[in-house]
């Protein structure tokens, strides 16, 4: 059976998964939100473990995944104040939705770097 079934994909269904793809689509925004499925972390922690993001663009995806709940931030006062962002329960769901998604892109896709393919 199809993944949908039988189901009549409709204009909205179309817009709701063009919405995540676009998201999910922007750069570091898939690598921060693995980060961030495995657990709580300060804003220092995620720039160790996302090789090459710059502060101001992950700061910025931070946000936005903030805006759209799938990532929360805690102030935690303390001298400094400390500020840790978590995934939430759908931020954990999207992470376990794109695993086959990564999965058949390192089957599959061809990096930038990568001589193009021959399919004939």
């Amino acid at each position: 059976m199809a993944p949908f079934g039988d189901r009549r994909i409709d204009d909205s269904a179309c817009q709701q998964i063009q919405c995540v793809l676009e998201l999910i689509g922007q750069r570091w925004t898939g690598a921060i939100l693995i980060v961030a499925a495995r657990g709580a972390r300060r804003f220092s922690e995620y720039r160790t473990m996302v090789d090459r993001v710059f502060d101001r663009l992950l700061a910025v995806r931070l946000r936005a995944l903030e805006a759209v709940h799938l990532i929360e931030r805690t102030v935690i006062p303390s001298t400094p104040v400390q500020i840790r962002y978590a995934p939430t329960s759908a931020g954990v769901e999207l992470v376990t939705a794109l695993q086959p998604l990564m999965d058949f892109a390192q089957r599959h896709v061809i990096t930038p770097t990568a001589a193009p393919r021959s399919d004939g």
